[in-house]
């Protein structure tokens, strides 16, 4: 069973990704829709920026699975038999 902490600390993880979900997601889908002049606009990066840290986010995700791949399969070598 989960301790208190566990379920804080889950529960705030929780709590991040959707607040993370729902500023990417109107920062992609309702910002191209507001006037440039609006004051929504001053708080989201530039839109390039929204094509761009999603891309860097994936390739440092791809290569920390590489890695862990990588570790475990070094790990997991048997040494060769020697007749």
């Amino acid at each position: 069973m989960a301790t208190g902490v566990d379920q804080a600390v889950g529960m705030s993880l929780v709590v991040f990704s959707l607040m993370l979900f729902m500023y990417y997601s109107i920062w992609v889908i309702v910002l191209p829709f507001v006037d440039s002049d609006h004051i929504l606009h001053k708080y989201f990066l530039p839109r390039e920026y929204s094509v761009i840290l999603p891309g860097i986010a994936a390739v440092i995700l791809l290569l920390c699975i590489g890695a862990i791949t990588a570790v475990v399969i070094w790990k997991n070598q048997k040494p060769k038999k020697v007749d």
